[in-house]
């Protein structure tokens, strides 16, 4: 039972203190613990509350829940409305299937019926089809046989809402209709033509995530040519290896980013790269820029045709439509295309485990280097709902947030720096975030507390983990609105798929290496720097079997005693690489990580595990980001906080060899941490 003076020490007055303590103290002795956090959670609760109360009513609610054993509780249920609303309980009615586990089941022995069921769903429009399915090279049959995907992106009414934009600083919104951003995609298209590119030419785009960004992205696909990907966040020579790999035949860029208050050059790095012929957008809009640096260089006035009619060019499902790199942090980065049936994958996760309708609004702060952000072109327009782009601004401030509870954003994707950044600040406490329907996290392993406290931001609202890659336009392990979500776990592989877990001996196991069990759309087919077999498929336990890298936990369920909470959930322990073997027990750097980033005066850490040069069992680094408003501890006094944290709720064999406090971790441009540079610096 809990006392007044508990809930009074999470910041609130006697008065309401007392009337929380008397409802909760009412609830707790009457229903199992699913029950009561299902009523305080949404009853009790509110986004107003500071987030200690949650975090402390959760905690009482789950104090006998075994989470080494089970991982987080659970923090959200579907209602009834929700379940009988979702996109997925629509299919599972028209197949005459009674429960997701069938469900799931049935799309992955059923790949083709799903795939072409998916495709026929989402309206995907060919421009030519086969009278019987034939098999592509994904090694899934379907009936296409022609089609250029973006045709499938507009078939939305003309007036509804493709796009809502707001600059930073700036309190307006500005919108685009499918017929606005349908017509400038068509002037990009045959702007290209006029400069003379040709079908299958490689362009690339190193902007951030605009309207107009957007319009080039749709515009290059929709004239047969291949988009080459590249973060705006790159120095000249991590362009120029991009611009060489995918073989760019012109590219388009910016004068400068307006990020955060700072006006970073973007044009002049481009040309440092020595970039093909360059289409300079301004930043300021309609101003356009000076002069181009360079003489074959020209604006985006210039470039952009007066011609708002465009005849999509129809490609073979398996040519390519754009090529985006993976996040290696040594030698050359991997070219993963993708092509025209990729997308499919993107906006059938997005209609199924994140559900979303027709006027949804989404938003992912991301841009078109990494695979998040044509996953958000076709996960929103396929599907006929909004994609909200805030531009220029810094997305750990609250003026991030107040555009989310403006533009009404209903599904909103993150990843757990950004809020560990927000929790850290409390720069979100107070909005109105009641449009929010869904959360979804990808791009590195979350922590419970951080997920628990976004799900409080909105009411309670689920967050879907999603996790997989650009070689597979989407995810493969993730989670869905008509089942429980608990903080930082999975709760299904992705429909349409599969996946099993080996330990090191090769064996099957509840803890090891995924491997995803092919084929299915979204999967890449080839590789333009590397030998696509060996990278994949090479080495692995058994026949169509692909390598993937990651590391998953298979946890009971703990709750075996109410069937509607039946199933497994999945923890993801980060990638295989990142593990580590410490006194004979192998964890991983995740494991080690989610406890140390809750310690006080702690932003994030990076864990990683260093072979001494004589031999000899590995020893433990801990790189850490101080909080900003923390003062640096003298080492040693952090050496030992860090190391009774890691004592007292990992293990006390892990002994921490050494600490490194820096300023901040070296990312990939998706955000994953690299921890092999960190290795490299302590040796």
């Amino acid at each position: 039972m809990l006392a007044v003076e508990q809930i009074i020490a999470c910041g609130l007055n006697e008065a309401e203190a007392s009337k929380i303590t008397e409802a909760v103290n009412r609830i707790l002795p009457t229903q199992s613990p699913t029950a009561c956090w299902y009523e305080i959670s949404r009853y009790i609760l509110t986004p107003q509350h500071p987030f200690a109360l949650h975090q402390l009513l959760y905690e009482t609610v789950y104090a006998d829940f075994d989470r080494a054993k089970y991982g987080s509780p659970p923090a959200w249920f579907p209602t009834d409305e929700d379940i009988t609303e979702a996109n997925i309980t629509r299919i599972m009615a028209d197949l005459h299937i009674k429960t997701y586990p069938e469900f799931h089941a049935w799309s992955a022995a059923n790949r083709d019926t799903f795939w072409q069921m998916m495709i026929d769903v989402l309206g995907i429009r060919a421009t030519d089809t086969y009278t019987e399915a034939r098999k592509d090279a994904t090694g899934i049959s379907t009936r296409l046989a022609k089609l250029n995907i973006v045709e499938s992106c507009f078939n939305a009414p003309d007036d509804a809402i493709a796009i809502v934009t707001q600059r930073e600083n700036d309190e307006n919104l500005t919108t685009l209709t499918y017929h606005e951003l349908e017509s400038l995609t068509n002037r990009v298209a045959n702007g290209l033509v006029d400069i003379g590119v040709k079908q299958g030419d490689a362009v690339a785009i190193d902007m951030p995530m605009t309207a107009e960004s957007v319009a080039i992205y749709l515009g290059i696909v929709k004239a047969g040519c291949v988009v080459i990907g590249i973060a705006d966040s790159f120095a000249p020579e991590e362009i120029a290896t991009r611009l060489r790999i995918g073989n760019a035949k012109a590219i388009f860029t910016q004068d400068y980013i307006n990020r955060a208050g700072k006006r970073l050059p973007l044009y002049e790095k481009v040309s440092a790269a020595n970039a093909p012929k360059a289409v300079v957008f301004s930043c300021k809009g309609g101003e356009t820029i000076a002069h181009p640096q360079r003489e074959d260089d020209m604006t985006w006035q210039d470039f952009l045709s007066d011609t708002e009619t465009f005849t999509a060019v129809p490609c073979h499902p398996d040519a390519n439509t754009n090529v985006l790199f993976s996040s290696g942090t040594t030698g050359e980065p991997k070219a993963i295309p993708w092509t025209h049936t990729t997308p499919i994958k993107s906006a059938a996760d997005a209609y199924l485990h994140h559900d979303v309708h027709p006027g949804d609004v989404l938003a992912w702060y991301t841009n078109l280097g990494w695979m998040m952000g044509p996953w958000l072109i076709y996960a929103s327009l396929i599907n006929r709902a909004t994609i909200a782009l805030y531009e220029g601004g810094s997305p750990t401030g609250r003026d991030f947030g107040v555009f989310v509870q403006n533009a009404k954003v209903s599904m909103l994707g993150v990843v757990p720096t950004l809020v560990r950044s927000w929790k850290n600040t409390g720069c979100m406490h107070g909005l109105d975030w009641h449009a929010i329907r869904v959360f979804s996290s990808t791009g590195e392993c979350s922590n419970p507390e951080e997920m628990l406290y976004l799900m409080s931001l909105a009411g309670y609202k689920p967050v879907i983990e999603y996790c997989g890659g650009t070689e597979i336009g989407g995810g493969y392990i993730t989670g869905t609105r008509v089942q429980p979500a608990a903080p930082s776990t999975f709760t299904t592989p992705a429909l349409g798929v599969d996946f099993l877990l080996f330990d090191d001996d090769g064996n099957l196991s509840d803890n090891g290496e995924v491997f995803i069990v092919s084929p299915s759309l979204g999967l890449s087919i080839s590789l333009l720097n590397a030998d696509h077999n060996e990278v994949y498929f090479a080495g692995t336990p058994q026949p169509n079997l692909r390598r993937h890298g990651d590391a998953i936990e298979r946890l009971g369920n703990g709750f075996e005693t109410e069937p509607w909470l039946a199933g497994a959930k999945y923890r993801v322990l980060g990638r295989v690489d990142d593990t580590m073997n410490l006194s004979g027990i192998k964890v991983s750097a995740a494991e080690i990580e989610e406890v140390l980033n809750v310690v006080n005066g702690i932003q994030e850490t990076a864990a990683v595990a260093i072979s001494p040069k004589d031999g000899g069992p590995s020893q433990l680094v801990i790189y850490a980001v101080l909080a900003a408003s923390e003062a640096a501890p003298a080492k040693q006094v952090l050496h030992a906080t860090l190391q009774t944290a890691l004592s007292e709720h990992l293990n006390p064999l892990f002994r921490i060899h050494d600490v490194v406090i820096v300023g901040a971790l070296p990312r990939t441009a998706s955000n994953k941490v690299m921890r092999r540079l960190l290795r490299q610096q302590v040796v």
